[in-house]
């Protein structure tokens, strides 16, 4: 017997995501989804400190009620103050990134007047489930962040974020041992959910700098700024 679905079959948010129209010298806007602890907001923190010295970057978190996520990034000085800002999205955060992004497009402008010229900016989901992901008007591309935590099922049960993202990130890979996770399995979903879309694997404990994902960063600005974004936003990185 098929599954029963509520309101019938599910439609995707991302899989012709079209292109977001570009104004002439606007910073590139990577955003980085995920369910809560898979390690978003570390793993941002990881991205400015190794790019603060090489690019001009701000950052924009979404919480439902708190600044937690920004008060974390303020806390490890990983930029200054002003180059970091939060939106309260008051309700479950793909609300703010996919249905209604005014207050994050405001806090974009503001962030932008503030600290010109910027290169990139980052947009951190608050955590939300495997269904969340970005409008094209808000980003560019965009980041889904999961962890081995949930255990090696989780590529297999796909969404949105999971299947259609620019970048698969596992992370907390030292953990799975611990939880038996099976990272050749997770390989082997992801891979066949998200057809030649790049997925990397990754351990903050294990390599600070979370490498794969700051050499996939890299050549989004790189490409964006040397005016190809038309294509593939795969670019940068083997996909496993």
């Amino acid at each position: 017997m098929p599954p029963h679905l509520l309101g019938g079959e599910p439609h995707s948010h991302a899989a012709a995501r079209p292109a977001r129209e570009r104004r002439p010298g606007e910073p590139v806007r990577i955003g980085i989804g995920g369910p809560v602890g898979s390690g978003k907001t570390a793993l941002v923190a990881s991205l400015c400190r190794e790019l603060y010295a090489e690019l001009s970057l701000a950052v924009l978190t979404n919480d439902i009620y708190t600044t937690e996520d920004a008060d974390f990034l303020r806390r490890n000085a990983v930029l200054p103050d002003e180059r970091i800002t939060a939106v309260k999205t008051g309700g479950c955060p793909h609300t703010a990134i996919r249905d209604d992004i005014t207050a994050n497009l405001d806090a974009i402008d503001d962030l932008i007047e503030t600290n010109p010229p910027l290169d990139l900016i980052f947009v951190e989901s608050g955590g939300d489930n495997l269904t969340a992901t970005f409008s094209a008007g808000l980003i560019d591309v965009q980041i889904f962040v999961v962890d081995v935590a949930g255990g090696d099922k989780v590529p297999r049960k796909g969404g949105p974020g999971v299947t259609y993202s620019d970048l698969l990130v596992i992370n907390k890979t030292d953990l799975a041992p611990l939880v038996g996770a099976d990272l050749s399995v997770m390989d082997r979903d992801a891979a066949k959910v998200r057809e030649g879309r790049p997925t990397v694997f990754t351990s903050l404990t294990q390599d600070p700098t979370a490498s794969p994902v700051l050499e996939w960063v890299r050549a989004q600005v790189q490409r964006f700024s040397s005016g190809t974004e038309s294509d593939s936003g795969a670019d940068g990185v083997h996909a496993h």
